[in-house]
């Protein structure tokens, strides 16, 4: 190949170190840019979707280089700031690049490959072909197009690749990699008037169809629905509500559209929800919630990183929805990390009601699809139609932010941020402070009981430190009370699991009427064991 030839370094989907050089076509160069997919084949039948890392014309001089088949993306996918962070994850948590590319991009971006076996319109028929062979002929005639497993079950052995091997170098069939990308838009049906029809066209029709009530009927509900002769521009109409609205089946609808009087359309609509709106404005801090927020923002003057000290129902998440407003106001955008997927649903509602549908959220509950529309409305970095919060959990600092203003990391101090299987074994919460760095944003760690290693750089002056120690409207602290379980053991004043101080204690509040919540510390830590008896 000449020097002239452009090469791109590429990160592939796969728990290997490093990146791996292809060619560009010449009818694909104007395509390729950092940042974005290219299908590529790695190994004799696998294809996969890899990342462009680097452009170049240093030709490797230790192999040949195979060619990319196409690219996928017209913008990139991946922006720089991105890279540089997944290049911090691997060397920090010692992971390879693409363990960090796979848990970084949703599922439904990355194509599969699916080896797919199809007959050779041009074979020679008169190639000799053992029984097998011929079985296997004789089913790809029925079809275009078959996967390996298919045809194994279709001739009931476990293994055909001797035989669709021996068939290849006879020409009688030929194998491809058909390319199949995990996200597909979604769609409604919708219905509509076959053609424009004046009231003395839809009289005449409506007369046809006397003698079938359930079209005609149905035809009715479409004009009502659509207030076909009362707008404009009428009414869209869903298939869904068409046949609901009249309890007719869809083999109804079908009549009609063979008719030519209706017809069926599509339309892509998106997985999140994006109508909703504010219902209700900022609420004033108290005293002491101001004191905290303005003293955040003047520390915020000189350290990129604070700790936000504050006691349980202290109100630090109204702290934040102020802190939050700011950033909109500025047009950047903001990324509210919690610990689990549990805390998410009543933190959203919050934020919607303040925010509209500014906020979005991304967690593991959400289907890959919705996954890959959340990513492609943060890249697009729109303030009018895109999130400007995003609320979620550690995987959501992978997302392709570009204007980021602000990270708050609610309940810093929680072991779930830490991601154990599989690699990359990062800490979402450590992984935020250096993406914010990257953004020369600012971050913010809540708590009401700090992790150790945040509170002692509050206290070193690595970072800023900002205490709440006041409840909101006054609420006392709960009475904590330890009870000698072994002394009431030993005195069998026990019963079951509870002592004699709880069962007063429940049967105090039962007598008042109040309700009672027993916690079981099911997901708590035992190293030791400890004798009953003894201690």
């Amino acid at each position: 190949m000449s020097s002239q030839t452009t090469y791109i370094d590429v990160m592939l989907p796969l728990p290997l170190a490093g990146v791996f050089t292809y060619a560009v076509p010449e009818d694909k160069i104007q395509e390729i840019a950092v940042g974005v997919r290219v299908i590529v084949p790695f190994g004799n039948k696998k294809i996969y979707t890899a990342i462009v890392r680097q452009i170049h014309h240093n030709a490797p001089k230790d192999y040949e280089v195979k060619e990319i088949l196409s690219c996928l993306d017209k913008y990139p996918v991946v922006n720089h700031r991105q890279l540089q962070f997944w290049d911090w994850v691997a060397d920090y948590y010692q992971a390879v690049l693409g363990d960090v590319y796979k848990a970084a991009i949703p599922a439904g971006m990355k194509l599969e490959s699916q080896t797919r076996v199809g007959l050779n319109k041009d074979y020679d028929a008169t190639a000799i072909l053992t029984a097998t062979e011929q079985k296997i002929v004789n089913v790809l005639a029925h079809a275009k197009d078959v996967s390996v497993a298919e045809i194994n079950k279709a001739v009931q052995l476990k293994n055909t690749l001797p035989q669709l091997k021996s068939l290849m170098e006879k020409g009688v069939v030929v194998l491809e990699d058909k390319i199949s990308e995990g996200y597909k838009a979604k769609q409604q049906e919708l219905v509509q008037l076959y053609r424009s029809f004046t009231e003395d066209e839809i009289s005449d029709v409506i007369h046809q169809l006397s003698r079938a009530k359930r079209q005609q009927e149905l035809l009715y509900s479409y004009l009502n629905l659509s207030k076909y002769f009362f707008e404009e521009q009428p009414n869209q109409v869903t298939l869904l509500q068409l046949l609901k609205s009249c309890n007719c089946s869809r083999s109804i609808l079908n009549a009609l559209v063979e008719k030519q009087i209706l017809s069926i359309y599509y339309e892509k609509v998106e997985r999140i929800d994006l109508s909703a709106e504010k219902t209700e404005e900022l609420k004033t801090l108290n005293q002491y919630q101001q004191e905290a927020f303005n003293e955040i923002k003047q520390q915020f003057q000189e350290k990129n990183t604070i700790l936000l000290h504050g006691v349980t129902s202290s109100g630090k998440t109204e702290i934040y929805i102020h802190l939050i407003a700011e950033q909109i106001a500025k047009g950047k955008q903001v990324l509210y990390l919690l610990p689990e997927i549990a805390l998410t649903t009543q933190i959203i509602n919050r934020l919607k009601r303040v925010f509209g549908n500014k906020v979005g959220v991304y967690h593991s509950k959400c289907s890959d699809a919705e996954r890959v529309e959340i990513y492609n409305n943060i890249l697009q970095n729109n303030t009018e139609k895109s999130y400007q919060v995003l609320l979620g959990v550690r995987s959501s600092v992978f997302l392709p932010f570009s204007n980021l203003g602000l990270i708050i990391v609610d309940e810093e101090h929680e072991n779930t941020y830490k991601q154990f299987d599989p690699a990359p074994r990062y800490n979402a919460r450590d992984g935020a402070i250096y993406l914010a760095h990257l953004h020369q944003a600012k971050i913010l760690l809540g708590t009401a009981t700090p992790s150790m290693e945040s509170y002692h750089a509050a206290q070193t002056g690595k970072f800023g430190l900002v205490e709440l120690f006041k409840r909101h409207q006054d609420m006392a602290m709960p009475q904590i009370l330890i009870t000698d379980i072994k002394e009431a053991r030993r005195k069998k004043q026990m019963k079951s699991l509870f002592s004699p101080i709880l069962i007063q204690a429940i049967t105090d509040s039962l007598a008042n009427q109040e309700q009672v919540i027993l916690f079981q510390n099911r997901r708590g830590y035992a190293p030791y064991l400890e004798c009953l008896q003894c201690g």
